[in-house]
């Protein structure tokens, strides 16, 4: 059996250089309209071209009265051709799925934990669709009394809020709702409340046609097109039907097939890839396969977009899910891992900083919520005074577990730097 280090790149010669897919959430309210996009830039563009898509079992190309074409993938589920290459994959994504779950079930307190990982994902999966905000702006904006709005990166950090809104509200909401396209709606409403986005009807499927493409783009010239309104209703609800499906294929590869079609139907004008990944992570801790919110795809995309985006395309064209698949399996292996061993550095750092805290457990469990911290907020959380409060926080910064940031005299914000590195450093190679 051959092996190679990236397993999903096993394309046709030539697939590099001839259909790249660069993905721009470009939106549109009317055909005249002109596209509103995020600059996400991977690979080469080529117009959306027919005879590109040569499988017939993956879908069809259909033309519009209007004269553009648009792809319509064939209902779920597909035919997969199991071997013994992907068994392995599988298997390897699901034990370190599963440790990963064991682990968050012996946690002391997850939360403390869940927290600034879900802000981690809100960044990483906001930046592949272009914003500019780190983590470290979107902590020192929580920590601090500063509005957003006064800040340069006010839009960026207002959707990256929105991201952890809507995590947020969907691992709730799955208490007393299951994964659908009502909930699928609701997060959406969430993700884009308020943002640059938000003219493209929150919470509400499409209900004219978009495309994906550079700017200045059109249906005509498109690198792809959704489907027409019907149809996307109609696979919609197919989508929705095989997303309640158990038991008749792995869970991890079933997840794998419902992301590639949700991005193939792109039923919104815009959010489509943030609404994507939020799915991902509520899936598996609907089936079980997760019993905190801890694994993130996003950091694995952003690393391997071009093979992400390439890969998508080529099941529409091609058929090939296999590829997809084991790009997946392999990205939830991956995250798995570096989300298991990130979880360790960062109870490891909670020991040591409740030892040289004296045992100001409130303390540092907001440090771990969000590394940044004032003298009022930690007065706040141990319920001190405000003196007693100084004392500590520069025995802290003598020892080095805190690092003042500002330079100021007054409005003093510290820093946990290990906390902070724990978060923003990849945990494994």
């Amino acid at each position: 059996m051959r092996k190679c280090s990236k397993p999903w790149k096993a394309l046709n010669d030539g697939f590099k250089s001839r259909e790249s897919l660069l993905t721009i959430n470009l939106i549109s309210l009317t055909l005249s309209l002109k596209a509103v996009y995020k600059p996400t830039i991977v690979g080469w563009l080529l117009t959306m071209n027919p005879e590109d898509f040569k499988d017939k079992a993956a879908g069809k190309v259909i033309k519009h009265p209007t004269g553009y074409h648009a792809f319509i993938p064939a209902p779920l589920p597909p035919v997969l051709a199991f071997d013994q290459d992907l068994a392995v994959y599988l298997s390897r994504a699901d034990a370190a799925l599963s440790e990963l779950s064991g682990l968050a079930r012996v946690l002391p307190n997850p939360h403390v934990l869940i927290g600034p990982l879900v802000r981690r994902e809100a960044v990483l999966s906001s930046q592949i669709e272009g914003t500019q905000a780190s983590l470290s702006d979107l902590l020192l904006d929580e920590a601090t009394p500063t509005p957003a709005a006064k800040s340069a990166k006010a839009d960026d950090l207002r959707e990256v809020h929105n991201y952890v809104t809507a995590l947020e509200y969907g691992v709730t909401r799955l208490t007393d709702l299951p994964l659908c396209l009502r909930l699928v709606r609701e997060l959406h409403g969430k993700l884009m409340e308020g943002v640059r986005g938000e003219h493209a009807t929150p919470g509400e499927f499409r209900r004219s046609q978009n495309w994906i493409g550079p700017a200045g783009s059109n249906l005509m010239n498109a690198a792809y097109v959704p489907p027409p309104i019907d149809e996307m209703t109609e696979l919609l609800s197919n989508w929705e039907r095989y997303l309640h499906v158990r038991g008749s294929m792995p869970e991890l590869v079933q997840c794998a097939i419902l992301h590639e079609q949700f991005e193939a139907i792109h039923p919104f004008l815009d959010g489509n890839g943030r609404v994507g990944r939020l799915l991902i992570t509520l899936f598996l801790i609907e089936r079980g396969r997760l019993s905190q919110p801890l694994l993130y795809l996003s950091d694995f995309v952003e690393r391997h977009k071009s093979d992400y985006y390439d890969l998508l395309q080529r099941v529409r064209t091609h058929g090939e899910w296999l590829p997809w698949v084991r790009y997946f399996l392999t990205g939830v292996q991956e995250t798995a891992t570096d989300a298991a061993v990130r979880a360790r550095r960062l109870l490891d750092l909670r020991e040591s900083l409740l030892r040289e805290t004296k045992g100001a457990q409130a303390l540092v469990n907001q440090l771990l919520t969000n590394p940044y911290i004032t003298i009022a907020t930690a007065a706040k959380v141990l319920r001190i005074a405000a003196p007693t409060a100084t004392r500590l926080i520069r025995e802290l910064e003598t020892n080095g577990l805190l690092r003042e940031t500002t330079g100021k005299k007054w409005g003093k914000i510290y820093v946990a730097p290990g906390v902070l590195a724990a978060l923003e450093q990849r945990a494994t190679t």
